[in-house]
């Protein structure tokens, strides 16, 4: 073995570099930080050649004295802590001290400053090959310019690691955009090749912000998410999370922030999908832009490299604070909240002439065919059965689906079938008197009683609007006031039922069964150990559990529920999540996968021909259910299909 000795600052900052600068990105994401730490309201980042010819940071922060900028190059020199308390409660995104050592290791970077206090700049440069720093004076307002150019140029090996610049400046622009979601308070430009790519101004009012999240991650996001903003035990949590409905094949869009510092924490994203366990198909992923603030003692964020990683101190609070705020708030969304996107979607990016009717759309009393979609149930059969109520002839009955459900199960209601020659008497109604006349003295449909609609002021039309047919036994067709909204009938009474069976179990305590065997399994001394410290937990799950040797267990209970699945994986699967996470929800999950199933197998069935009054009371309990947009295996319940995209396949307004 060689002696050991101490390594050169050169090659310990080369080093450190290898930490810190990944790629030009990671100089970004540190020059920006540090840049925010000065407090800047604007930061502009120029890059050529995805930053490997030129990455330049400038702000309008509070600069660094000119005797202070040979240290700035320094390691381990920094003006954000002092003593151990600060590292222990830090509050800015850089602490340690050492990115501009490592960046300047590894480039050719030159530092210009100026601080209010200052009648001029001063400049500072040094390459990676002697690392000795030169002063110089300059002109410069007050803040800061970094300037790092010919990144890895003395370090070849580096260099080759590098991909394309189009995937390097996506990695930077990515950076970026983290950075903007992370601090609205300050505005951002991003140039690459001498084009303008960015371009964002300060964001203060929730419009702006919104505005903001719009530009960066997609208006379609913004559309379709869900605003939240809860506080509980020195938490607080705010931000956006999108519709189950604006699921992501890949975890692409999920930004999560603490105090201001983007984060990927394992504890975080398993609270998120817990949340949406329910809403969610297989294999998809979540949207959001979330913001924890906590207090900084309470979190250690001296626990990577690059800082992507955090550690809380009450992981368990911080975890079932996440779950409970996104379960409320995704619980508490109503068709409304998917109307709502889909109509933006459709009509907020065209330039239709808005009117009385719906945005977008012409006024349906301009319309020569507006009563088309309901003038087919003028003239229901005797034998259909319809009350008259407040619904203009699609009459709500007051009682919920499963009961009309349960009554037409025994005595089915045929739905109403139209022929030809009933067709023909409602065209010849329409040309009654020598045809249909035009303008504003045209006469009531059908002589001196007017075909009964559904009501067109939006204050008292249901979100999922009325009822007005049924397609194969399978779909329900509804009117609304946004378009013809289509609804399967059996996904939607499978959540309805679902979320009944859920409430009704969460009444009772959960009961446990013993085993008239017990179960014997082989674990390790860790998990047996595990049984020991969280019993209490573990017979909250409805699980007896003892340890009856170093490395055996003996299952003495299990959830009654249960009582028929795999007992030992069960158990296996709790304590491996007691392991991960120091709790579990496995037992609620496979407890609420049966009642999914039980739900599935207890709903209405496909060619189970409904009447309008059925039709009627599923669409008022989808309104009242909680994640009625989803049945419980994540497919949609309903879609909506808008008068724009109905005039489009017209050729409409052309």
């Amino acid at each position: 073995m060689p002696p050991i000795q101490l390594l050169s600052p050169r090659l310990a900052n080369q080093i450190a570099a290898g930490e810190v600068v990944e790629r030009p990105a990671s100089v970004v994401k540190e020059l920006v930080e540090n840049a925010l730490d000065a407090g800047a309201d604007r930061v502009d980042v120029e890059i050529e050649q995805g930053g490997v010819k030129l990455i330049r940071v400038r702000d309008d922060g509070s600069g660094i004295e000119e005797q202070d900028l040979p240290l700035a190059l320094s390691r381990h020199a920094t003006s954000k802590i002092v003593s151990l308390d600060d590292l222990e409660a830090v509050a800015s995104l850089g602490f340690r001290g050492e990115a501009l050592a490592s960046i300047s290791s590894v480039s050719r970077l030159t530092l210009t400053s100026r601080t209010a206090a200052q009648e001029a700049a001063s400049r500072v440069e040094v390459e990676g090959r002697d690392m000795d720093a030169r002063i110089s004076p300059a002109a410069h307002p007050v803040g800061t310019t970094v300037e790092v150019r010919d990144l890895f140029f003395n370090t070849p090996a580096r260099r080759k690691f590098l991909r394309t610049e189009k995937t390097e400046f996506n990695h930077v622009e990515e950076c970026v955009r983290r950075q903007a979601l992370s601090r609205f308070d300050a505005g951002f430009t991003l140039r690459h090749n001498q084009r303008v790519v960015q371009s964002l101004r300060p964001a203060e009012s929730p419009l702006d912000k919104e505005r903001r999240i719009g530009a960066l991650c997609g208006q379609q996001f913004i559309d379709n998410a869900v605003l939240i903003d809860a506080e509980a035990t020195g938490l607080r949590l705010w931000g956006w999370v999108a519709l189950p409905t604006f699921s992501r094949s890949q975890a692409d869009l999920q930004y999560f922030f603490v105090n201001g510092r983007v984060i990927r924490d394992r504890l975080v994203a398993h609270a998120v999908r817990q949340a949406y366990r329910d809403v969610l198909y297989n294999n998809r992923h979540p949207a959001f832009v979330l913001y924890l603030e906590v207090d900084p003692a309470t979190v250690d964020v001296n626990v990577h490299p690059t800082k992507h990683e955090v550690r809380f101190r009450d992981g368990r609070l911080v975890h079932d604070f996440i779950f409970r705020t996104l379960h409320k708030a995704l619980a508490d969304v109503r068709p409304d909240d998917h109307l709502r996107g889909a109509v933006a979607q459709s009509f907020g990016r065209e330039n239709a002439q808005a009117s009385p009717g719906v945005a977008g759309h012409p006024d349906p009393s301009t319309q020569a065919w507006s009563g088309q979609p309901t003038g087919f149930q003028a003239a229901p059969s005797p034998g259909q059965g319809m009350p008259q109520g407040s619904g203009q002839g699609y009459p709500y009955s007051g009682q919920s689906f499963s009961q009309a459900h349960s009554q037409g199960q025994s005595n089915p209601q045929p739905q109403q079938e139209w022929h030809a020659s009933d067709q023909m008497a409602f065209y010849n109604s329409l040309n009654a008197g020598g045809g249909v006349e035009s303008g504003s003295s045209a006469a009531p449909v059908g002589g001196s009683e007017a075909i009964p609609t559904p009501p067109m002021d939006g204050d008292a039309e249901p979100p999922l609007g009325y009822a007005i047919a049924q397609l194969h036994g399978i779909y329900i067709l509804a009117q609304g006031r946004a378009g013809m909204i289509v609804v399967d009938m059996h996904a939607a009474h499978e959540r309805i039922t679902y979320e009944r069976m859920k409430r009704a179990l969460a009444e009772q305590d959960l009961k446990s069964q013993p085993l008239l065997v017990p179960l014997s399994m082989a674990v390790s001394q860790k998990e047996a150990a595990l049984t020991e410290t969280h019993g209490d937990d573990l017979r909250q799950l409805g699980l007896q559990i003892e340890r009856i040797g170093p490395e055996t267990l003996a299952v003495r209970q299990v959830p009654a529920l249960l009582r028929g699945a795999d007992s030992e994986q069960l158990v296996r699967d709790v304590l491996a999540d007691l392991i991960e996470h120091g709790q579990s929800d496995r037992v609620e999950a496979v407890t609420h996968e049966l009642l999914g199933t039980m739900a599935c197998h207890g709903s209405v069935r496909a060619n189970r021909q409904l009447t309008i009054p059925e039709m009627n009371s599923l669409l008022r309990d989808m309104e009242a259910t909680e994640r009625s947009g989803q049945c419980n295996h994540g497919r949609p319940t309903w879609t909506l299909v808008t008068l724009s995209e109905l005039d489009k396949l017209f050729l409409r307004g052309r």
